[in-house]
């Protein structure tokens, strides 16, 4: 997708590039029967305290349903439009299966109207499914080396993993009894997943939405992200970096959140969470080496 800039009208457009949504999306007009009404929370929990900062106003938006199960098995769809989401970064599809049924799934790269996709387990002898993009299997029936996206962590839970523009995982290939499938992710962490889960062949689109400049704090109000002050422009009563008479250094060893816990750098995993096991190699050890 091409990047435009803005004709600098204005000192807010002089910086400012958006992508060129003409060139992908085909349609404006989302299918009514998927969207449901998007409720805010502005980072409150269901006691009105705010547990995420920096969240709150916004433009108005309804949630489109995105099918991340790939459920329907063994019916040929047909990818009928791709389409802005205003809920994620990636592009959305529109799918007519064969039997009239309308769902969403994410825009694979390289996806084109009148394309056919399917689901399968594999299993069906009477349905070939081609590694394809835009195809669903089971990750026991993807060969290795293949990129995928959409990746469940549990079976028939929905995908969890590689849902965001232009991310996909690598299948490095699978343990001895065939169990586990080994998972390279975009941080370079290695993992274990099971074979059962399912995913979507191809690399999730739209990858160029990095390279846009927001060129404007307001462009941010817009997506319901609000300011982040700097600590050390606080008082002292309202941050441990704040206080002092001019520019202060923070006056401890390391930076700490408004709370006073460690910031920058502190591992926060829980050395005993449960899910450990299942990764090979750590995200760490990939970049040292």
């Amino acid at each position: 997708m091409a990047i435009k800039s803005k004709n600098p009208i204005t000192n807010g457009q002089r910086n400012m590039t958006v992508l060129d949504y003409k060139s992908t999306i085909t349609t404006n007009k989302p299918e009514k029967a998927l969207l449901e009404k998007l409720v805010r929370k502005s980072g409150r929990n269901n006691q009105g305290k705010i547990t995420v900062r920096h969240q709150g106003s916004g433009h108005k938006r309804k949630y489109r349903v995105v099918d991340f199960k790939r459920n329907k098995d063994d019916i040929f769809a047909t990818i009928k439009t791709v389409e802005y989401d205003p809920n994620r970064n990636a592009n959305i599809c529109l799918v007519n299966y064969a039997d009239g049924e309308k769902r969403y799934i994410l825009a694979p790269k390289g996806i084109e109207v009148g394309q056919k996709i399917i689901s399968s387990t594999g299993d069906n002898e009477n349905v070939k499914v081609d590694i394809l993009v835009g195809n669903c299997l089971p990750l026991a029936k993807i060969p290795q080396g293949t990129l995928v996206h959409n990746v469940e962590l549990k079976p028939n839970k929905g995908a969890q993993l590689a849902r965001s523009a232009g991310t996909s995982l690598q299948i490095l290939g699978r343990d001895e009894d065939g169990k586990y499938t080994l998972l390279k992710m975009p941080s370079g962490e290695v993992r274990k997943v099971l074979s059962i889960c399912r995913a979507t062949i191809g690399v999730v689109g739209n990858e160029d939405v990095n390279l846009v400049n927001i060129g404007k704090a307001g462009r941010n109000r817009w997506k319901g992200v609000r300011p982040t002050v700097r600590g050390s422009v606080m008082n002292p009563n309202d941050h441990p970096h704040g206080g002092g008479e001019g520019k202060a250094p923070i006056g401890r060893k390391t930076p700490v959140t408004p709370w006073g816990k460690k910031a920058l750098g502190l591992k926060t995993r829980d050395k005993k969470k449960a899910s450990n096991k299942f990764i090979v190699r750590t995200r760490h050890a990939a970049k040292k080496k």
